[in-house]
């Protein structure tokens, strides 16, 4: 199978835009440089050298540059660069995606678009590890055909950097169409010594090639590359690391990462709290397995390491007494601590530390009763054994469970097992015979009793593979390795064996590479293999989109564990047999079966994402607000900018409702617990409204769910057959079909009036830039600050780009309508002076105007008497929530209770319960889809609303809020018009009336109502 990419997602586009608007107004340009160095031509005799390399060009000023970064940080909420930020030497740029989002889709096609836009044809991606470049190299190669559809099939050449092939850096260097390379940071990273001979240290990189005629680095220079760097946190993490780049004489650095140490003039972020409140990545539960009350009726302790940096000191898995309840708790001790005094628990008495042993490999704690516990060893506690079986079997059993919910979907579920030692999967003996270590035992062990349940036997075929063997459905990805059998010195058996995450092998590079081209395998039915065995080392740089369950199987006394990351490896929304990405959360949960409680392992999550994310949960900054929508001038929003949201942020702290380092106080979360948050009076209705939910999102906290809260929601008979429901039900039930019906002539003359009007491009300028020089012995320097003017262009482009294909790749109408689109426009005179801003915003107006014409024009027809949403279906298919969390308990819809996706969607589900006039109303289920042009539309409510016994109304109804329509996105106003003409045609053809409308409360629908009546 192949994964299929979907090129229209509104936050990725957002990501490209903001790395591609850095450079509006750049003129498609190269440079050419002589490929020989002077040395090496100096001593060729009788011989011409005259091939040329290509390099890129930057043509913009700081000050332009400077406007168009700020521009794009305020339209996406960022801190605006300060003038010292932006230099065009050391051009340097941060983007912020969370796992999971596209990061890597999204660099490779701002490549694509900065090729295409501005001519930039060399680009260096520089990753930190092994399985990230293999990670890229495979995401380069699933995207080629996908790229080459989008962008006129653009012919590009990537290669991974090989000190073995110089000859592709000379390509890289000499070839004029785009080249896009993949380097590790350690192939350059390290001396820079010219004296070292051939056979030193120095990376070949560094090293003169008689072949090349120079140094393969000072070839990538000339070239003055784009450099990308993937994980900046870890690829940049030294100092050293940085100089390398710098090394490599980049026109600008691209730092894509979700987990910035250092944020230099961010463009864009979408963070972990963004990404999972807009459903983008996988939803989170957790489960845990524990021990309540010893069985052994005796103190717990467990020893989990040993430290001797600081003092001696161990650390100690106890029970502990906290704010009156016992909990399990990690404690750091050293001699002579009592526990009694630590835990509080009485059952501890003669547990005094009396020695802490820290010798590598018999690390042991002693107490005065004479208890002495070796690294991971327990007392007080079950087998630790048991504790894993237990969580095998629930991970295997929540993986069941899932592939009779998704395998008639065509969804393939996958379980990931991460364990830190290769032993406990499995294990040789002396001649290479391979036999299950004690984690493969167990699996197959509690697969097999667990497979034979009836449910999971069904005739329809849910389960794939039942027949099969328990040992076919699993695998281990580990690094192979070589050993020479006991019986025969030569002859050599393969095995598996432990990766090294801080110095990964040759060994673990071939493992990479299987996992990374297995990736499409794993996802089809083809494959048996569905639960995967992997080492901790494999946690970066691999993730599946398929995987539902992970549990991370500790060995005892083993280093802290990474939740974010580990969870990280699953976060990416499912795809179907057809490589369709499946969207919303009642398909995409992530179980993480966690080695601790439930309780911790959120708190410890929490941590982690403020650590590696650098998000502190609670604050708000003076940039806050910048980027909210108080207008609209035509198609383009008027923000409420930086000094506005400084002040608001100023008027917030005065009114106690944060300190003053922008921490959220209680009183803020009072006043939004009961809606009566004092704001400043001159603030419009919808301007409020968006700074409400900011505070909300900034007051409230990640939500990760239990999974022991998740529960079915029954469906309530009593209303579901209710000649009520059915009568409500009958009158939407109905499914169309759209064609759109517009008229290209007029969609022809909408785009030549708006850009012949609004389409106002400025000249380009010349800028003068004048400095004193000085030279010392020192060398040449600066002596003065640089002094600056500017002049007008007059002088017409000598060469134009084609901005047929332009404008066509762009908004995919044919050459015939672009070119007359072109001929009716009474400003081309702006082409000549600046083409590629007249380029740009011929884009943005035509692809306005398509995307009205196109809702204009859609015409929805009914399929016919037999093409409709069963009602039985709210019965059939299953619907889950989680107490306390968003369930709340209904009686007037065919549910038990409400299963909701917002405070808004809360309130008006409360309103429906206690509005006598509404007499049913519905939740409608992910499943009640209406096909638009801009994708699936799945309404939020069906209420039936009637007046005075006599007048029946039914609504379908849309609701975002105390938000005003006008302020929704361009795409959610064109679903709910495509919703609105689905229900007319329905009303049409049934007789019926029932329409779509957008309400910001129940009392909007009253007054609908009253009107129709």
């Amino acid at each position: 199978m192949q994964i299929k990419f979907e090129s229209e997602l509104d936050y990725q586009q957002d990501a490209i835009n903001a790395i591609v608007g850095i450079f509006k107004g750049q003129e498609v340009c190269t440079s050419n440089f002589t490929v020989f160095s002077p040395a090496f031509l100096a001593k060729q005799k009788n011989i011409e050298f005259n091939q040329l390399g290509y390099a890129n060009k930057l043509q913009l000023t700081e000050a332009q540059i400077l406007e168009n970064v700020q521009k794009i940080q305020l339209h996406n909420g960022m801190k605006p660069s300060a003038k010292e930020d932006i230099d065009v030497k050391h051009l340097d740029f941060s983007v912020e995606m969370e796992t999971g989002t596209g990061k890597t889709y999204v660099y490779l096609r701002s490549i694509m678009k900065m090729n295409q836009q501005y001519g930039f044809t060399k680009f260096i991606i520089v990753v930190p590890s092994i399985p990230i470049k293999e990670g890229v190299y495979k995401s380069l190669q699933i995207t080629e055909s996908h790229f080459k559809g989008l962008y006129a099939n653009i012919n590009y050449k990537y290669f991974i950097y090989d000190s073995s092939r110089l000859n592709e850096i000379r390509d890289f260097a000499t070839n004029d169409q785009l080249q896009i390379m993949v380097i590790n940071i350690d192939a350059f990273r390290n001396s820079f010594d010219d004296s070292k001979d051939a056979n030193s240290s120095v990376r070949i990189i560094h090293r003169y090639n008689d072949k090349l005629g120079y140094k393969p680095l000072q070839l990538i220079q000339d070239t003055r590359p784009v450099v990308i760097i993937d994980e900046p946190q870890t690829t940049l993490s030294t100092p050293l690391a940085k100089k390398a780049v710098k090394n490599l004489n980049p026109l600008t650095i691209l730092r894509y990462s979700a987990t910035h140490k250092e944020k230099l003039n961010q463009v864009y972020k979408l963070d972990a709290i963004d990404a999972y409140n807009k459903q983008l990545v996988k939803q989170i539960e957790v489960a845990s397995v524990k021990v309540e009350g010893s069985p052994t009726n005796a103190a717990y302790v467990k020893l989990v390491s040993v430290q001797n940096k600081k003092g001696i000191t161990a650390k100690l898995e106890l029970d502990v007494i906290v704010k009156g309840d016992r909990k399990r708790k990690i404690v750091e001790v050293k001699k002579p601590d009592d526990l009694v005094q630590v835990t509080r628990i009485p059952e501890y008495d003669g547990f005094q530390v009396n020695e802490i042993y820290t010798q590598a490999g018999n690390e042991y704690i002693e107490f005065l009763n004479g208890t002495i516990l070796k690294l991971g060893e327990v007392v007080g506690s079950v087998d630790e054994s048991l504790i894993k079986r237990m969580m095998i079997h629930k991970t295997i059993e929540e993986h069941l469970n899932k592939e009779l919910l998704l395998n008639p979907k065509g969804i393939k579920v996958l379980s990931l097992f991460f364990i830190d030692a290769v032993k406990h999967y499995r294990v040789y003996d002396e001649d290479g015979n391979a036999q299950n270590g004690d984690y493969a035992t167990i699996f197959e062990e509690e697969y097999k009793k667990l497979i034979k349940k009836p449910k999971y036997q069904s005739l329809f075929g849910e389960i794939k593979d039942l027949d099969s063997e328990a040992s076919d459905v699993h695998n281990g990805y580990f690094s192979i390795d070589k050993k020479a059998k006991a019986s025969n010195k030569k002859e050599k058996f393969e095995y598996f064996k432990d990766s090294k995450e801080d110095k990964p092998s040759k060994d673990d590079e071939e493992t990479y590479n299987l996992i990374m081209k297995e990736k499409e395998k794993l996802l089809s039915f083809d494959s048996k293999l569905r639960f995967i065995f992997s080492h901790s080392a494999l946690k970066e740089g691999w993730d599946n989109p398929n995987v539902f369950q992970i549990c991370t199987l500790k060995e005892a006394g083993a280093s802290e564990i990474r939740r974010r990351q580990e969870i990280g490896r699953g976060l990416r929304l499912a795809v179907n047999q057809e490589g369709e990405r499946i969207r919303g959360f009642d398909v995409n949960t992530l179980t993480v079966m966690a080695s601790e409680s439930y309780e911790d392992f959120v708190e410890n999550l929490q941590k982690d994402i403020e650590k590696e994310t650098g998000i502190v949960f609670g604050i708000l900054q003076t940039h806050s607000f910048n980027n909210i929508v108080v207008a609209m001038e035509g198609s383009d929003p008027v923000f409420f900018g930086q000094e506005q949201s400084a002040r608001l942020f100023d008027f917030l702290m005065l009114k106690g409702y944060i300190n003053n380092k922008g921490k959220v106080q209680e009183l803020l979360k009072d006043d939004l617990r009961t809606g009566n948050v004092d704001l400043p009076e001159h603030l419009e209705d919808h301007v409020k409204a968006q700074v409400i939910e900011t505070l909300k999102h900034t007051a409230g906290k990640i939500e990760v769910k239990r999974n022991e809260d998740k529960q079915p929601v029954t469906v309530n008979k009593r209303v579901l057959l209710s000649p009520d429901f059915k009568e409500l039900w009958d009158k939407i039930k109905f499914k169309t079909t759209y064609s759109v019906d517009f008229d290209s002539q007029k969609l022809v003359e909408a785009c030549q009036k708006h850009i012949s009007e609004r389409l106002v491009v400025s000249r380009g300028r010349l800028v003068y830039e004048k400095v004193d020089l000085a030279m010392t012995q020192g060398g040449v320097t600066l002596a003065s600050e640089a002094i600056t003017d500017y002049g007008i262009i007059n002088q017409q482009v000598e060469v134009l780009p084609d901005i047929v294909t332009y404008l066509q790749n762009e908004t995919q109408l044919t050459r015939k309508s672009i070119v007359q689109i072109l001929q009716g426009c009474t400003n081309l005179k702006y082409f000549k002076i600046n083409p590629q801003k007249f380029i740009e915003g011929c884009i943005d107006i035509i692809n306005e105007q398509m995307r009205l014409h196109i809702i204009d024009g859609i015409v929805y027809t009914k399929i016919g008497d037999h093409e409709f949403y069963r009602q039985e279906l709210f019965e059939e298919e299953q619907l889950t929530g989680y107490l306390k969390k968003n369930m709340q308990a209904s009686t007037k819809s065919p549910y038990e209770h409400v299963v909701y996706d917002s405070g808004i969607e809360s309130q008006l589900a409360q309103k429906f319960e206690t509005t006598s006039n509404v007499k049913v109303y519905a939740k409608l289920p992910g499943w009640f889809r209406i096909d638009t042009p801009l994708g699936a539309y799945n309404p939020d409510w069906a209420v039936l609303f009637e007046i005075d016994g006599t007048y029946k109304l039914f609504f379908v109804i849309e609701s975002k809020g105390s938000m005003g329509y006008e302020f929704l996105r361009p795409a959610e106003q064109g679903k709910i018009d495509c919703g609105k003409e689905h229900f007319k045609e329905l009303s049409r053809a049934t007789g019926s009336q029932i329409s779509l409308e957008y309400v910001k409360d129940i009392e909007d629908v009253a007054n609908l109502a009253m009107a129709k009546v």
